[in-house]
């Protein structure tokens, strides 16, 4: 069941995205600067008013850690990519592949969130259930952001929408390794929450606000992030 949910949450989340990015790929600019901070909105809000809350009880400096190596680790992980980049010629679609392996990496945390959701003793089911739906909701404008460039670079659109589905494929994996850690105890649950609250922060202000900000330069996406919080905060605590 924690599979097929988060298969549904990352591939069909991606998937949809990169489909809609094919059908308004010409005038999509502005629009997806919208919904990347939104989507940015809405993760702040999860991660620190339920991700963060709830590991925090297992211990402040085991979370500050966690989050410090989750976000150290995507950091890195994002050299690595960019160094490769800055060999190649630059071009756009270039860039959505290089989008479309940034946010495959990034979607492996994602599904460590939710499968260790599922294990939250406090939450359970309904913990699970919210945090597919949320990641769901946050993996369009992602599965956008590969589609466009795609399309603009040459790709048919129908090979595009694909690519952008197959980006949310790791979430699965990371679905069934958070189930497995947080399976082991509270601890270990606090610390995966934790890790995977750091990445999404990497992805949030390192990534999607920054480029939400570049794709249209206007006080717009500043206003979408903050009623994606307060989304995100309603989705928390509703």
């Amino acid at each position: 069941m924690v599979i097929l949910i988060t298969a549904a949450a990352g591939i069909g989340g991606t998937g949809l995205g990169g489909t809609a990015a094919c059908l308004l790929h010409r005038d999509s600019s502005r629009v997806v600067s919208l919904l990347l901070s939104f989507a940015a909105g809405v993760m702040t809000a999860v991660v620190c008013f339920d991700l963060l809350a709830d590991a925090v009880t297992a211990g402040l400096l085991r979370v500050v850690a966690g989050v410090l190596m989750g976000y150290g680790g995507t950091e890195l992980l994002n050299f690595f990519i960019s160094r490769e980049n800055r060999r190649e010629e630059s071009s756009l679609f270039l860039a959505g592949l290089v989008m479309a392996a940034a946010i495959a990496v990034h979607n492996m945390p994602e599904g460590m969130v939710i499968g260790a959701s599922f294990v939250d003793a406090e939450g359970g089911l309904r913990s699970g259930m919210m945090m597919a739906a949320v990641i769901g909701l946050h993996n369009i404008p992602e599965g956008m952001a590969v589609a466009v460039p795609l399309v603009a670079g040459g790709m048919h659109p129908a090979r595009a929408a694909a690519i952008s589905a197959l980006t949310g494929a790791p979430t699965v994996l990371g679905a069934a390794l958070g189930y497995l850690l947080g399976n082991m105890g509270s601890g270990v649950l606090a610390l995966s929450l934790s890790f995977a609250s750091g990445a999404m922060l990497y992805v949030v202000f390192g990534e999607l606000l920054p480029e939400a900000e570049r794709m249209w330069t206007s006080r717009m996406p500043a206003l979408s992030a903050v009623v994606g919080m307060m989304v995100g905060m309603i989705i928390v605590y509703a």
